[in-house]
């Protein structure tokens, strides 16, 4: 017997690194106050007993710098304006419309710098993802002794479309792609995350821990957890960050074609 639910994750992976690397995400910025200008006449006030203010904290080193492509159009559109673009590229590379059906297609660049920020927390807010949940369920079955378990089979069927289009772009096209945009990736990344950040660092810190995700060596048990979504029996699994729990909902030959993609992208934006 088998009973279903709605399931979350299955283009989450796609999506980090199809595109190259993501309303909560588009937080206002703080207007900078006007200046205090003293009106004719009168003396500008006169501030006592004033500490030095703090030496600016020092930028982080760089880790993994991305160097500038030679070959990538200098006129790329401005993050305001460059939804088109960044798709019309990302389908040039995945050469799958289907697969790139369920992304959300406006703030593309800044939906994907918050998605990927968020993919190592326990949790993630839905308005913080950057595609449509797939309308059909995440498939259980009946395991030894009665316990629910992860369906792999019909899992894997559901997941099939797009781990074959992710799996099978060509990791330095997409690189190349992910150069071309970095900028806007770069101006996003600071707009809603740490000020002196430096994006490609991060995306390479989340890729590492991805690619740390636990290999299962039986079936995943389930227990109905709250809102009537179920969770991993195993603590231990329950406790793992949303990305991870991603890859471990793929089947296991899904899971490893997904992190050898995952590796050869790592190279292709790192030079390592």
């Amino acid at each position: 017997m088998q009973t279903r639910e709605h399931a979350r994750w299955p283009w989450l992976l796609g999506a980090v690194v199809l595109i190259g690397a993501g309303v909560w995400l588009f937080r206002p910025q703080g207007a900078q106050a006007p200046a205090t200008v003293a009106a004719k006449g009168e003396a500008a006030p006169t501030l006592t007993n004033t500490p030095p203010a703090p030496a600016p904290a020092a930028a982080p080193a760089i880790a993994h710098p991305i160097a500038p492509d030679a070959a990538a159009d200098a006129a790329i559109p401005a993050l305001g304006s460059s939804d088109g673009a960044v798709l019309s590229a990302l389908a040039g590379v995945v050469g799958d419309d289907g697969a790139l059906a369920i992304l959300l297609r406006d703030h593309l660049v800044q939906r994907l710098v918050v998605m990927v920020d968020n993919l190592p927390q326990r949790s993630i807010a839905p308005r913080a993802l950057a595609y449509r949940p797939l309308q059909d369920t995440l498939a259980t079955a009946t395991g030894d002794d009665q316990v629910q378990v992860l369906d792999t089979a019909a899992n894997a069927r559901r997941y099939a479309p797009f781990v074959r289009a992710f799996v099978q772009a060509d990791a330095s096209a997409l690189a190349g792609a992910y150069r071309r945009f970095y900028p806007l990736f770069q101006q996003a990344y600071v707009e809603v995350g740490p000020p002196q950040g430096y994006f490609n660092d991060r995306l390479v810190t989340v890729i590492d821990h991805l690619l740390q995700t636990p290999v299962p060596r039986q079936p995943l048990a389930v227990v109905p957890g709250a809102n009537g979504k179920l969770r991993f029996a195993d603590p231990s699994l329950e406790s793992l960050s949303v990305g991870q729990k991603a890859v471990l909902r793929l089947a296991p030959e899904q899971a490893e074609a997904v992190k050898q993609q995952l590796r050869a992208f790592r190279a292709a934006i790192t030079g390592a």
